[in-house]
């Protein structure tokens, strides 16, 4: 009995040992909601600092959790994807893993990479990357699946896959053609290239580049300043402008017409429409609440 009872014992020792440190783990990848003057703006931050903030599987599993999560929240207005720490965004496949893995378990990784960044890119809400240091391969990859990026003229981006015998697998060689052209995208991608934040503006592959500041942030403190421009518009209509958009650009221009004219008729019957109608009359800024 008392032999029993010291295994009892003992078991539950390991299984609490194990709930607490499962508890404590660092987050890889996690949520923050701000607040005051930034509420609306949710935060996704890569804090994988040891790794670069590379893809491995408690990363992407974390990062498919923090998406999730957001979907469906009518409270988030604008979604900003940044690094905790300076100097990296993301430097892409976590390499070291990606090693010790066979043909098969490989390849159904990047499956599930490729649906992350589908989900990221089918957020309803505007998503902004805030590239303050490296992103590179699939790094490079999730900052493009988001609808909007700023760089800081510094940071280095580029799918580097041929470098390392591979090709973008998670969307980049069908993302980045139809945001800068075939031409230039083939160019990028056969060289392995890895340009500044600033050539990266100048071709059309980010929205802005700023300088850098002494913490490391400035992209992170510019994307805070668009979010809050987009912040007071009517989310409905920016969340069915959005559709329409990434709807309409995968069609012809009369299917993507049709596409437009249905979210538009969306859009009619909401409260937020006759606001923005009565703050015009009324001379005031209008009050959307999202209904």
């Amino acid at each position: 009995m008392a032999g029993v009872w010291r295994r009892a014992v003992l078991r539950g020792a390991l299984q609490g040992a194990l709930l607490r440190r499962f508890s404590t783990r660092h987050a890889e990848v996690r949520v923050a909601q701000l607040e005051g003057s930034h509420a609306g703006i949710a935060e996704i931050v890569m804090d994988r600092p040891h790794a670069r903030n590379s893809l491995g599987r408690v990363f992407v599993s974390e990062f498919f959790h923090s998406v999730e999560s957001l979907r469906h929240d009518s409270s988030v207005r604008v979604v900003i994807v940044r690094s905790a720490f300076p100097g990296v965004f993301c430097a892409g496949a976590d390499l070291k893993e990606r090693a010790k893995m066979t043909n098969s378990e490989s390849a159904l990784f990047v499956q599930d990479l490729r649906k992350l960044m589908s989900e990221v890119a089918a957020l309803p809400m505007p998503t902004i990357a805030a590239v303050d240091g490296f992103a590179l391969g699939g790094g490079l990859e999730l900052a493009l699946a988001c609808d909007l990026r700023i760089a800081a003229s510094s940071a280095k981006l580029g799918l580097i896959e041929t470098t390392r015998g591979l090709l973008p697998g998670a969307g980049g060689s069908q993302r980045l053609p139809r945001l800068i052209g075939i031409g230039l995208a083939k160019e990028l991608i056969f060289t392995g290239r890895q340009i500044d934040g600033a050539q990266a503006y100048n071709i059309g592959l980010v929205n802005e580049a700023v300088p850098q500041n002494e913490n490391g942030d400035s992209a992170h403190h510019r994307a805070l300043q668009l979010a809050e421009e987009i912040l007071p518009q009517a989310p409905i209509a920016v969340r069915l402008a959005k559709l329409a958009m990434n709807r309409g650009i995968e069609v012809d221009i009369t299917s993507g017409m049709a596409i437009e004219g249905m979210c538009y008729g969306l859009v009619i019957p909401t409260k937020d429409r006759t606001e923005g109608m009565l703050a015009f009359q009324e001379k005031r800024p209008p009050k959307y609440r999202g209904e």
